[in-house]
């Protein structure tokens, strides 16, 4: 039972044997190479008589000047065989005539605006519609126009239409009808404004795959003249009211986003505030001995209203294109 430890020690040193012969020391290396004018064995080593191993240098000659590859020249051997088989791996340049072109390259440290709005026109037509009165809706095709003055404000004016879209919504009838409730209410005939628009926020995003939205948002805001008159609720068998201006501030923000350099959808809210005059309530003016026809009665108190709308529409620049004369 003995004899067993032993056998695996034994095969273990004889293992162990080749790789300690490989393990030379220095000094025997020196000892093993042939001595100075001596000549090598024929057959003995892989380059043959008189040769160096490839990409070795021979002894005192030192080492390779910088930039030069082992093996020979591009065309020889060494680097020279890939040329030969796959010339396409080893381009040819000439040096001179690289050195002699001009370098014109420029690096954006910033990317360009996509879509540069400074000394440009934009046209802007939109439907509007609006969303906070929920007895008559105002809906009405709109135009503005607006110059920027630089490439983040801009001056322009703005023009809605109403007059032929005003409905009355089928909940202020039934109400009428069922409760014999009515509710003053008005309608619109048309709305202008000069207005400011300032552009604090621009980007990109990303949609439909690999395709970049470039957006900005803005926000804007001016005065005008609104044109509105009562919808007779309370005698509409003798009262009729006549449209009136009246002067009007409006605020609001809006979203652009564009599709090529000079063409953009735009989606914007807006509130128009002005002071309405609104049809008198107050049943008692038609009794006796009052006239129904004296129109003293037919307005009541004024109401500041607030005429929130959502525009939603596109943009066109012109000119069409633009040159870049902002510094890169």
């Amino acid at each position: 039972m003995k004899k067993r430890p032993i056998g695996l020690l034994v095969a273990a040193a004889l293992c162990l044997c080749p790789a300690g012969a490989l393990a030379q020391k220095k000094g025997d290396a020196e000892a093993a190479a042939p001595a100075d004018g001596e000549e090598a064995a024929a057959g003995e080593g892989e380059g043959g008589e008189g040769e160096v191993p490839e990409g070795e240098l021979p002894e005192g000659e030192g080492e390779l000047p910088e930039g030069e590859v082992p093996g020979g020249d591009i065309g020889g051997e060494g680097l020279g065989d890939i040329c030969e088989i796959d010339p396409a791996a080893c381009p040819k340049l000439d040096f001179d005539k690289e050195a002699a072109k001009d370098l014109n390259e420029q690096i954006y440290a910033v990317q360009q605006l996509y879509a540069l709005r400074v000394r440009r026109v934009e046209l802007q037509p939109y439907w509007a519609t609006s969303l906070n009165d929920q007895f008559v809706n105002h809906p009405g095709p709109g135009l503005a126009l607006n110059y920027y003055i630089t490439n983040v404000l801009a001056v322009g004016a703005n023009f809605n239409y109403y007059r032929p879209f005003n409905a009355d919504s089928t909940f202020n009838a039934q109400v009428r009808r069922a409760a014999r409730v009515g509710v003053p209410l008005t309608e619109y005939d048309w709305g202008a404004a000069l207005n400011f628009t300032y552009v604090p926020a621009y980007g990109k995003f990303a949609g439909f795959g690999d395709f970049i939205f470039h957006y900005d948002a803005y926000v804007v805001g001016g005065v005008g003249a609104i044109s509105t008159r009562p919808i007779p609720v309370i005698d509409p068998d003798n009262r009729t009211f006549d449209f009136e201006p009246k002067l009007a501030f409006n605020a609001g923000i809006g979203f652009r986003v564009f599709f090529t350099r000079w063409f953009a959808a735009i989606l914007e809210v807006r509130d128009y505030i002005f002071s309405d005059r609104l049809e008198n309530d107050d049943t008692t003016v038609l009794d006796a001995p009052n006239d129904p026809l004296n129109k003293d009665n037919w307005y009541g108190d004024n109401s500041l209203t607030n005429a929130v709308q959502a525009q939603l529409g596109v943009a066109i620049f012109l000119p069409f294109s633009f040159e870049y004369r902002l510094p890169k």
